[in-house]
C-alpha cells in the first residue's frame, strides 16, 4: 500500500479526553444536587458530545427548559479543565514522531468544534500538518467532506490516505471519501464487522505495519 498521509479521528483515537468530559459532566451534575454518574457509564458518550452527555446526566431530552444552560455550563467547565487529565493514548506519540521521520503527512480530522479542538491541541503541544473540525465546513462526519478538504489543503489523493478512528462515522467518512480506514480498538467505540472497516489495529504502533 503506497501511504503518503494519515489522518486520525481526534478523542478516543489520539488523544483519552474521556477524564476530563467525565469531570466536566460530574461537576455540572453536583452543581445541581444530582448524583455523579459512573466513569464507566460516561466513557462510551463521549464519541456524541456535550449535548448526549446532559441527555444522560439529567435523564432528559433537549425539549428540557434548562437543556440550553446546561449545555453551556458542560462547556464552560470542559473548556477550564480541557487539559486537566487528557493525554495522548500510549504509543502515539512515538508513532507521530515515526510519521515525521518518514516525512508522511499527518492530521486530524474530528467533529470536536474548533474552539476546543485547538485548545486541546495547543495545551497538548500537538501540531498536526492539518486540522479539521466539526464546525469548519458546512457537514462533519460521516460526510466525506472533512476527509477530502484535508486531503485538498495536503494537496494529496484519498487514496494515499488512512484514516483511523473508534467510531462508526469515522469509518462511514472514510469509506464515503473513498479512504482507506482503520478501525481502532484501544478508544471509545465497540468495534464490530459491520463497521467495515479496512483494517483493525489493537495498538497505535502497528499502524506502521499498514503504511
Amino acid at each position: 500500500m503506497t501511504v503518503s498521509t494519515i489522518l486520525f479521528d481526534l478523542d478516543g483515537t489520539l488523544i483519552d479526553t474521556a477524564p476530563d468530559l467525565a469531570y466536566a459532566l460530574n461537576k455540572l451534575l453536583d452543581e445541581n444536587g444530582i448524583n455523579q454518574k459512573p466513569y464507566d457509564q460516561i466513557k462510551p458518550l463521549v464519541a456524541f458530545g456535550g449535548k448526549a452527555l446532559i441527555k444522560f446526566g439529567f435523564e432528559c431530552e433537549d425539549s428540557h427548559p434548562k437543556f440550553a444552560v446546561w449545555h453551556r455550563r458542560i462547556l464552560e467547565i470542559y473548556t477550564n479543565n480541557i487539559d486537566r487529565s487528557s493525554s495522548t493514548f500510549d504509543g502515539i506519540d512515538d508513532l507521530i514522531n515515526t510519521l515525521k521521520k518518514k516525512k508522511l503527512h499527518w492530521g486530524i480530522v474530528t467533529n470536536k468544534p474548533e474552539n476546543l479542538t485547538h485548545l486541546l491541541l495547543e495545551k497538548l503541544n500537538i501540531k498536526p500538518d492539518v486540522v479539521v473540525c466539526g464546525d469548519t465546513l458546512e457537514f462533519n462526519k460521516p460526510h466525506p467532506a472533512p476527509l477530502l478538504y484535508a486531503c485538498a489543503q495536503l494537496a494529496v489523493e484519498p487514496k494515499k490516505c488512512l484514516f483511523v478512528g473508534d467510531d462508526l462515522n469515522d469509518m462511514l467518512a472514510g469509506s464515503n471519501a473513498n479512504i482507506k480506514t482503520v478501525a481502532v480498538t484501544y478508544g471509545y467505540g465497540c468495534v464490530t464487522k459491520n463497521w467495515n472497516y479496512d483494517h483493525k489495529i489493537d495498538q497505535p504502533q502497528e499502524l506502521l505495519e499498514l503504511i
